[in-house]
């Protein structure tokens, strides 16, 4: 735990030959042109589709009040603990469970979570509990604010928000001391509770980042909402074609797949060697955050300049391609996710967990925690860990593919549906040989 930078170990933990990469990147360009020339012609993804509704009695309790009420209160208690155990407890991250809080409990547990369960960030948010019963209390409607937010900003604020999180992590010198921990979250909690006083509950929605998140992966759950507003079960990729194609969607998916590469890339030791090189003329800190920008840009342009690759379609309509397309990155974001983070979650999950025997340092025992171990139940299968790995790239890979060509044949002109996804669809696999090469080959 004394380092906690997402993707902990990264590569080094887990040496896959080269040939894996090379055999994913195979299949996935198999697959990929397959589902391009032999799979539906026209759009069959439909995020209004009735879908299976939950039973009656597990509907009634996701939708009580008494359920968002125990959990709105939850999420606020604990927030406070956290915040108390940042400030009163020991300052060693490797005996303060603060930082394992946010980099595992947050980033990685929350995701997932929403990757099977819906939205959950929106639920367990503190920020909007406290919103909420600020309301009440002023008998406004939460969704109203003082000001208007602009059309324009879109997913931007968010944008801002994840970078800021992954500079933390990975560009940060002390990513992992329990002061710039606090540090974030202090940030995040004062400026989002801003944002929402002053633009109401659409700021949560467009702006959180954190919520932004988990929302953006909630959309590939099987979990959903029909028209009438009732839970409801349908497949993953009629949800995931419902997701709003605003200003700052490439910029989030750009952020979250270009950190997640340039931390794989960071491990390298040529990388290594090149910023102890440069470090008595140039700060580690800003050799790592222009390494950082680069994977994020490069990401970005590409997929940018791919979505736009076809005839057929107005200047205007141009524009609004890559927004419109980037729901199809979505799935290989979670792809990544579960490969980037699944021995993180796992293992070091365990290992925060065990540290809140004794959080404010006081040589307690909580429920016997200490006395227990981290059981590594994935790094001593490191075979099953690889092709859990690869799989879960490959996976997310076929369902990006899928959607975007679901997408273009709904977007693009009769004429240069076929013609006009072979940039994106290279693009994409470019990506996903490029994943596995870091994840796995370096």
């Amino acid at each position: 735990m004394t380092s906690l930078a997402h993707g902990l170990n990264g590569a080094a933990d887990l040496p896959i030959p080269l040939t894996y990469a090379l055999i994913g990147a195979a299949w996935a360009l198999t697959f990929s042109f397959a589902l391009l020339f032999l799979a539906w012609r026209r759009p069959r993804l439909d995020p209004e589709s009735p879908g299976v509704p939950l039973p009656t009695p597990v509907r009634r309790m996701v939708d009580a009040r008494a359920t968002r009420t125990c959990l709105a209160v939850a999420s606020v208690v604990v927030t406070v603990a956290v915040i108390v155990i940042a400030v009163f407890g020991s300052s060693d991250p490797a005996l303060n469970p603060v930082p394992g809080v946010l980099y595992i409990g947050i980033w990685v547990g929350v995701m997932v979570a929403s990757l099977l369960f819906g939205p959950v960030w929106k639920v367990v948010s503190p920020i909007r509990a406290i919103h909420r019963f600020g309301c009440l209390v002023l008998r406004r409607p939460p969704e109203r604010g003082h000001l208007r937010y602009r059309e324009e900003w879109g997913y931007l604020p968010a944008a801002a928000g994840l970078f800021s999180f992954v500079w933390l992590e990975l560009a940060w010198r002390a990513p992992g001391s329990v002061g710039s921990v606090l540090a974030w979250l202090l940030g995040y909690l004062v400026v989002t509770t801003i944002g929402l006083a002053l633009f109401g509950t659409v700021w949560a929605e467009r702006a959180d980042p954190l919520e932004v998140y988990s929302t953006l992966l909630a959309y590939l759950s099987a979990y959903g909402r029909d028209r009438a507003g009732r839970p409801v079960l349908r497949m993953p990729l009629n949800n995931l074609v419902g997701t709003p194609g605003l200003a700052g969607s490439v910029a989030i998916a750009a952020t979250l797949l270009g950190s997640t590469a340039f931390d794989s890339f960071s491990t390298f030791p040529r990388w290594r060697e090149l910023v102890d090189d440069l470090a008595p003329v140039v700060d580690a800190t800003l050799v790592r955050t222009a390494g950082l920008l680069v994977f994020i840009g490069v990401v970005g342009g590409l997929f940018s300049v791919a979505a736009r690759a076809t005839g057929g379609v107005s200047p205007a309509d141009r524009a609004l391609l890559p927004r419109r397309l980037a729901l199809s990155l979505t799935p290989i974001v979670a792809g990544y996710l579960i490969a980037h983070y699944l021995t993180f979650l796992v293992e070091k999950g365990q290992a925060t967990v065990l540290l809140f025997a004794d959080p404010l340092d006081r040589g307690w025992n909580i429920a016997g925690l200490a006395d227990r171990d981290v059981a590594y139940v994935l790094s001593s299968h490191p075979s099953m860990l690889a092709t859990c790995k690869v799989l879960a790239v490959l996976i997310g890979h076929i369902l990006g593919v899928a959607a975007a060509h679901d997408r273009c044949l709904a977007l693009l002109p009769p004429r240069h549906r076929l013609t006009g996804q072979l940039a994106l669809m290279l693009t994409m696999v470019g990506f996903t040989f490029t994943g596995l090469y870091l994840l796995f080959g370096g």
